[in-house]
């Protein structure tokens, strides 16, 4: 099993990192890939989780420890799969997500794609009381840098992509596109976080 990896940041997608450790591109799968575009081409240091199952073998990426402990706790709930877990790992606010549990806000939970009432009382149910050894805030995240190449329609379309591989729908998309198109971002990665916060205010 493995806990971390180190390697150089060969690509970034809108679900997925391609990490190059010892000549062999290792796909990881992670909440929010161009948090980490900054580091482009440079040697980064990975949390990861291997999944096994029959038809396939997948790694999850996690920017720090503590976002991959609050991964496999998550995954741990009946109903929550890796996917609805980096979803709800994307918004960034884990302070928000540890507060919610503790304090049974089912409400909160149900604006995460693949979320339902039945599915975020049971999160409730398994998680409340058991997140304490966890930090209530994340370790800061990359950035991307600004780039005068790559335009502000493209930062937003390469956000809108990444939103739609977490699970989020075309309609909850179509929704906030309009107020999307009003910031004024530099990067794909502050596009979205700021598209996050927008579906989490429904």
């Amino acid at each position: 099993m493995y806990e971390y990896m180190k390697g150089r940041l060969s690509f970034v997608s809108p679900s997925y990192l391609a990490v190059e450790v010892g000549g062999i591109g290792y796909q990881l799968f992670v909440a929010n890939p161009f948090r980490f575009s900054s580091k482009f081409n440079e040697e980064i240091l990975i949390y990861v989780h291997q999944a096994v199952r029959e038809d396939a073998i997948t790694l999850y990426g996690f920017a720090d420890l503590d976002e991959k402990q609050l991964f496999l706790k998550l995954i741990s709930v009946s109903g929550i799969g890796p996917k609805s877990a980096l979803a709800i790992l994307a918004s960034d606010d884990h302070g928000g997500l540890v507060n919610a549990i503790e304090t049974d806000d089912a409400g909160y939970l149900t604006k995460f794609p693949g979320v339902g009432k039945k599915t975020a009382q049971q999160i409730v149910l398994d998680l409340k009381g058991k997140l304490g050894e966890l930090s209530t805030t994340v370790a800061a995240t990359e950035k991307m840098e600004a780039s005068p190449v790559v335009s502000a329609t493209k930062h937003m379309e390469e956000a809108l992509e990444a939103l739609k591989a977490l699970g989020y729908s075309a309609k909850e998309l179509k929704r906030i596109e309009p107020k999307l198109k009003l910031v004024e971002a530099t990067s794909t990665d502050e596009y979205l976080r700021t598209a996050l916060k927008l579906l989490m205010k429904k």
